[in-house]
């Protein structure tokens, strides 16, 4: 675990956010581990549900997945749980660093109570529980709508904006997470991989890589090629005048080739086709004469 939090600050604005919402959320650390939630007690749908040792087991694993693809997004990700309860989810991140997660849930998004107790009861069903209950816990939870719910997931994505900002939470031992942050940020556009960086910092690759998945939840390596698609995007977006090759030069491609690949398949178009879409977006008045 790189990261630390003040969690009777944390309850405090969990609280708070509670009463706005009326939705219950959670901290998760950046080994995924819960640290504190408000209110302590999950819904009683998901007390029956949890009553299943498997069914326990599916609840952690999406809870793991969900912190994984909300880490890669690096935005608020919603989502049905195996048990077919609606959720979110949103990275905290100190610079480049993911150091936990904010989750809310366990919500019933359906357009009719009907549907709700048919779709929850189907996803339960292989589970050792008692569903009648289980339909009558349904029947006794709020229905939220899927605006309500995206509405909530921003204002926790601002949450968790805030942690940092009020130091709330914070790396545990920051020197060696943020040097390693802060120099690839520098350099990511230069000749920059995992050996280097273990020479630099007088490291072994297995610490390196361990660290790496702790802070950003993907590789080194993967790390750097997010920067470098990054800055190429901000290049395409704002300066017409820079050829292609100019842009994966700067970037810190050599292989114009494997520049035009990688970004495609990172963005779903080619940087020509990025470029002219980014800068239709902009006001001519903001836009540079030609």
């Amino acid at each position: 675990m790189i990261s630390t939090f003040n969690l009777s600050k944390l309850v405090d604005l969990f609280k708070d956010f509670y009463r706005l919402t009326q939705i219950r959320i959670t901290v998760f650390d950046d080994s995924f581990h819960e640290l504190a939630s408000y209110p302590e007690e999950v819904s009683p749908v998901c007390q029956i549900i949890r009553t299943d040792r498997n069914a326990l087991h599916h609840c952690n694993l999406c809870d793991q997945q969900a912190c994984d693809i909300a880490s890669r997004r690096r935005s608020a990700y919603i989502y049905r749980c195996h048990a077919g309860l609606t959720e979110s989810i949103v990275p905290v991140y100190l610079g480049n660093i993911v150091i936990g997660y904010l989750l809310f849930g366990h919500l019933l998004s359906y357009p009719s109570y009907g549907e709700a107790v048919r779709s929850i009861t189907q996803c339960c069903r292989e589970y050792r529980i008692d569903l009648e209950e289980l339909r009558k816990q349904c029947l006794l939870q709020p229905l939220i709508q899927e605006d309500y719910i995206h509405s909530a997931a921003q204002i926790m994505r601002t949450v968790a904006s805030y942690l940092c900002l009020e130091r709330i939470a914070i790396l545990k031992n920051e020197e060696l997470p943020a040097r390693l942050d802060e120099y690839i940020t520098r350099h990511f556009t230069e000749e920059l991989n995992t050996a280097v960086l273990c020479d630099h910092f007088r490291i072994g690759k297995t610490q390196l890589c361990e660290m790496a998945k702790q802070m950003y939840g993907i590789g080194i390596a993967q790390q750097i090629r997010l920067l470098r698609i990054n800055r190429a995007k901000e290049l395409l977006s704002k300066d017409p005048e820079l050829s292609i090759s100019d842009i994966a030069a700067a970037c810190g491609f050599h292989d114009y080739n494997y520049f035009i690949t990688l970004f495609k398949r990172m963005t779903g178009m080619t940087p020509r086709q990025y470029a002219r879409a980014s800068r239709s977006e902009y006001p001519r008045s903001l836009q540079r004469p030609t």
